[in-house]
């Protein structure tokens, strides 16, 4: 992870949007860091699901991420990550609208 966004986490994350709401990460393998253990701790999420197409650290569910909407189904979380994913996918409009689909109405999607 980019120390970038590790510093726009902290400087723009109001941690009300993930108190007691369902996160998806998209992409959460770690890799150099992760806003994972961040947001669990201080937000207190009710869930937090890290989904990547490989197993590993922060992984709870390997799935592309183009299958987030047939795995789930639609309006499924509060609010959906995904940071430095969206350059290694092939398709990455079906993947954006994988992440809004999943999005529940007036939820919050962090994406860099």
């Amino acid at each position: 992870m980019n120390v970038a966004v590790l510093d726009f986490f902290l400087r723009n994350v109001d941690c009300k949007e993930f108190n007691d709401r369902r996160v998806l990460e998209v992409g959460s393998k770690f890799v150099n860091g992760s806003v994972r253990p961040l947001i669990e701790r201080f937000c207190k999420p009710k869930e937090y699901i890290g989904v990547d197409i490989e197993p590993g650290k922060y992984v709870d569910i390997v799935l592309p991420a183009e299958k987030i909407v047939e795995y789930f189904g639609v309006e499924s979380f509060d609010v959906v990550i995904s940071t430095e994913t969206l350059e290694h996918v092939f398709d990455w409009r079906l993947v954006i609208n994988n992440m809004k689909y999943a999005l529940k109405p007036n939820g919050y999607i962090y994406n860099d």
